[in-house]
């Protein structure tokens, strides 16, 4: 039986990572097991735990990375600036509350498709979701207070917070809600994200 090499072993964790990430968005957590996750790898079951300790263990390492690569998205929004299509915020909530991103769950940012998930699991998943949207809060509110300044406005760091706040809640609310009717009401489905869209950062 050939040698599993280091690369090979590092290969099939990032194959079990990527399948969970798209799995978990999807169908939710508890409705994927370990044997079908393994084959949507391309692994045998018993070969899960060459690389987690548990799925729990599983679960905060998706959660986490999931953001890492919703954030670096956010970063480079912010760092190119305003442009043709607007301020980097609105780039960002145009972004998030598109149709491309509702009718693709198995993607895109875990904040809406695994918000109701981390509550419900160890406090390992729910830490790394709560770093996840710290981390949002944290770009939105250094945003605001960048816009603030260059507009020569005076934004207190804790309305700059409060706004973050808001502008999260309500942006994985309405792609929440979106979600939810988008095949028996197409219609209302695309208002709230055209609403969304419109006004969250009014």
């Amino acid at each position: 039986m050939p040698r599993i090499t280091k690369e090979d072993k590092a290969r099939n964790r990032e194959n079990i990572l990527d399948a969970a990430g798209r799995m978990f968005r999807l169908r939710g957590i508890d409705a994927i097991g370990i044997a079908e996750l393994m084959k949507e790898a391309g692994l045998t079951h018993g070969g899960f735990y060459n690389h987690f300790a548990s799925k729990s263990e599983l679960v905060a390492e998706v959660c986490g990375a999931s953001f890492a690569a919703s954030l670096g998205s956010l970063a480079r929004t912010i760092e190119e600036g305003p442009d043709q299509s607007g301020s980097p915020l609105k780039r960002v909530v145009d972004g998030y509350l598109s149709t491309a991103h509702r009718d693709a769950p198995n993607g895109g940012c875990p904040s809406a498709s695994l918000v109701t998930d981390a509550g419900r699991h160890s406090e390992a998943v729910q830490r790394a979701y709560a770093e996840g949207v710290e981390g949002y809060l944290a770009g939105f509110a250094a945003e605001f207070l960048r816009e603030a300044e260059e507009e020569g406005r005076e934004l207190d760091p804790d309305e700059a917070r409060r706004k973050a706040m808001r502008l999260l809640s309500e942006m994985v609310g309405a792609m929440m809600l979106a979600r939810a009717v988008r095949h028996v009401e197409p219609d209302l489905s695309d208002e709230i994200l055209r609403t969304g869209r419109g006004n969250l950062l009014d």
